[in-house]
């Protein structure tokens, strides 16, 4: 039976786009499915009383220069150089999380994950700006109207905020998570024991 990895997503996490494309390798060594659960990561931190590494590591000498090291050798490992850390991190991405839950199917929501992280972690786009998502989406070749306005349907937001409550109560509380079989991992630097689950890994 094909596993399903399922991707706890919110684009307002640089390490969720670093985190994505050697989760498609590995998926595609493996044979797994890909799933992207969009979620908001702001509600996921005030549901768990999380915050971005930056704010939260800030008072202890050493650790987020550390971490922001580690952060430049896994963009080395992988050749992510056109990655630029946006200047306004943290940052809403409740706009761009909605557009994501308004995906019509899995194939389309994975299209537009594809779209917007070089958009969002590439360019450096204003993510609150509809104008700004929608010449996005529209140069990707999505209905960038139909999108924008599902974002607003009260429906679609419920969905975003169950997602998100659902992925804390099964453990989740930061981005990068993944789930295969009810097992979590989370961070990129689990990947690779990711893949030794899936059996991909080394013997």
């Amino acid at each position: 039976m094909t596993a399903t990895v399922e991707f706890i997503f919110d684009i307002a996490a640089p390490n969720g786009y670093l985190a994505w494309y050697p989760l498609k390798d590995i998926a595609a060594r493996t044979g797994a499915r890909l799933e992207v659960t969009p979620v908001f990561l702001g509600g996921m931190h005030k549901l768990t009383g999380n915050a971005p590494p930056m704010i939260r590591d800030a008072g202890v000498k050493g650790k987020v220069a550390y971490a922001a090291l580690e952060f430049q050798r896994f963009v080395d490992r992988h050749g992510m150089h056109r990655f630029r850390m946006h200047p306004a991190l943290p940052f809403n991405s409740i706009l761009l999380q909605r557009v994501l839950a308004a995906a019509a199917d899995e194939a389309q929501r994975q299209a537009l994950v594809e779209a917007l992280l070089p958009a969002v972690w590439e360019r450096n786009i204003d993510c609150s700006d509809a104008d700004a998502v929608g010449a996005e989406l529209t140069q990707a070749g999505f209905d960038a109207r139909a999108l924008l306005a599902a974002a607003q349907d009260p429906a679609v937001k419920a969905r975003l905020a169950q997602n998100t409550e659902r992925a804390v109560e099964r453990g989740a509380f930061g981005i990068p998570t993944f789930f295969v079989d009810g097992e979590m991992w989370f961070g990129k630097e689990r990947l690779g024991q990711l893949e030794d689950f899936l059996g991909g890994g080394q013997p």
